[in-house]
């Protein structure tokens, strides 16, 4: 091999290098990004349950939206806190409540990402001396990379009481349609 072939050689090395590089980046970026997402689920439940509006609030952005279908939609960080320090949840919380939230499904875009998951609104029963699962709604979700971290830029929260809309929430995108509703809600 001459020094030509030698130099042609480790020009192509370096750029099949570069470019499995850069694939290898992005996929820890999506990675990273769905980890940090998880754990920006997770904060959620100890945060109501805690009685703190603020650090629940904090998990949206600014102008983020929480809509509880056929309840009410709260808007920025202040409704959402105001949520939290309202009569109507101190009262569950003080009776002994857990929101529990599963694992959501999560697809990344870039810089934003949407998904989809379920959450359990757990009481106690101290008549009976048991817990009991007060509510199950199914939760789409729209996050978006900030300054500060993923932070929820909407949560659609709906109880699974049979209303077809509700169960469509969870649904993956079909097939067919070529399309995601959860992504297409910006």
């Amino acid at each position: 091999m001459n020094e030509i072939d030698e130099l042609h050689s480790t020009v192509s090395e370096l750029t099949e290098l570069r470019s499995a590089v850069k694939e290898l980046t992005e996929k820890v970026r999506v990675l990273e990004g769905q980890a940090e997402i998880v754990q920006l689920v997770a904060r959620y439940g100890p945060a109501v349950d805690s009685g703190s509006g603020e650090a629940a609030a904090e998990l949206w952005t600014e102008d983020g939206v929480f809509d509880v279908v056929g309840h009410f939609t709260m808007r920025g960080h202040e409704d959402i806190s105001g949520m939290v320090h309202g009569t109507g949840h101190q009262h569950l919380i003080r009776n002994g409540a857990a929101h529990v939230l599963t694992v959501p499904h999560i697809q990344v875009d870039g810089d934003r990402a949407t998904g989809r998951g379920y959450a359990l609104n757990i009481r106690w029963d101290p008549d009976a001396d048991r817990f009991w699962v007060a509510r199950v709604s199914a939760n789409t979700w729209r996050w978006a990379r900030t300054a500060h971290g993923w932070r929820v830029v909407e949560r659609v929260n709906a109880n699974l009481d049979g209303t077809a809309g509700h169960r469509e929430l969870p649904a993956p995108p079909r097939p067919d349609s070529g399309s995601d509703p959860v992504a297409e809600t910006d």
